[in-house]
């Protein structure tokens, strides 16, 4: 079995990477509604496995094509149950549980080799159904200028990210920081793709760094030492990707960042602070994924979007992160739940049970 179930195409050129990326073939063999990834799925610099928005983008992409256009997602609950494999095709089968007036509501389990490693249940609402008279309110963006390129370019990847600092930084309370981004998926989206591509683009691009908030409140480096950056490239899923400059240089860049980040938090003015002992993340793992899609029509995921992302509580080997995503007019897109495990490397007599 090869990476596609499917001898892939040729990339189109009038779509941007993430909807070629993101493209879905029919697998009438196996039965209705099922689909399958048209293109190898691409996966992050130190991804053993596939990257996690693409299970949540794909699925989002199938459930979409067995509902009408007047319908669009308003929310989706996620569960990563196995480790996927970008080496292998996914298989996604969309069950239609419920076609209403008003609301439609599809589950989407993907598997690979007949196993499930991601299901997720979504519900649809038809657009412009509440009336004339609305309840309405939402949380407005911050001010934050876009932060200049780092001056590294991997054309590779379909989406793009400028970090844009740590709100309360220096507070010694994780709960009251608030990691803050910017990402746009790459290239023009097509106007063929309509809204529901800049939807699985948004999907796609919501699991960048979601998790991994926890560890950059807590002060906690992801690469603590040169020796720690070349085990993650040595976990890398495809062996050809070891021989890739621009994997390197992308890790040494986030290695770097996340060290400035470090020295920054010990120096406050000519203060120096103390320094808290060294820790380091042993595992950390998305179980859940949740989005609540707002506004479906005011914005578009190849614009930059303003991400910030909190994490209201961590404990029992546990983290939660919320995440809210604004359009640059201010427009509130999209609000993100994600829990995963978090552990830190421990002694050897008191190691955690495992997954």
């Amino acid at each position: 079995m090869g990476v596609t179930l499917f001898e892939p195409p040729a990339l189109d050129p009038s779509k941007a990477h993430i909807e070629n990326i993101l493209d879905l073939t029919p697998v009438s063999d196996i039965g209705p509604d099922v689909f399958t990834n048209t293109r190898p799925l691409w996966h992050p610099p130190g991804a053993r496995g596939i990257y996690g928005g693409a299970a949540i983008a794909q699925s989002l992409a199938a459930a979409q094509l067995t509902v009408g256009p007047e319908f669009s997602p308003h929310s989706m609950h996620c569960y990563f149950v196995l480790a996927g494999d970008s080496q292998l095709p996914i298989i996604y089968h969309v069950e239609r549980v419920r076609d209403g007036r008003s609301f439609a509501t599809r589950t989407v389990q993907a598997r690979q080799k007949g196993r499930p490693i991601f299901t997720t249940t979504l519900s649809f609402d038809r657009e412009g159904g509440g009336g004339e008279k609305k309840v309405e309110h939402s949380t407005r963006k911050p001010d934050i200028p876009l932060p200049p390129a780092n001056g590294i370019v991997d054309d590779r990847g379909p989406f793009e990210t400028r970090r844009a600092g740590i709100l309360n930084r220096t507070s010694s309370q994780p709960e009251t920081k608030a990691v803050r981004q910017f990402i746009r998926a790459r290239g023009h989206i097509s106007a063929a793709g309509s809204h529901q591509a800049h939807l699985s683009a948004l999907a796609y691009m919501s699991d960048s760094y979601f998790i991994g908030t926890i560890a950059r409140v807590q002060d906690i480096p992801r690469f603590s030492s040169p020796e720690a950056l070349k085990r993650v490239l040595s976990k890398l899923k495809n062996p050809s990707d070891l021989d890739s400059e621009t994997i390197a240089r992308a890790l040494k860049d986030l290695t770097d960042q996340e060290s400035s980040e470090i020295k920054a938090q010990l120096m406050q003015g000519s203060e120096v602070m103390i320094p808290k002992p060294k820790r380091e993340i042993g595992m950390m793992v998305s179980l859940d994924h949740t989005i609540y899609f707002h506004n479906r029509r005011g914005f578009r995921a190849d614009d930059w979007l303003f991400v910030e992302m909190t994490s209201p509580w961590a404990g029992d080997g546990r983290g939660l992160v919320m995440q809210k995503i604004w359009s640059q007019d201010g427009t509130l897109v999209a609000t993100c739940v994600q829990e995963g495990v978090v552990r830190l490397k421990q002694d050897s007599a008191s190691k955690p049970n495992k997954l």
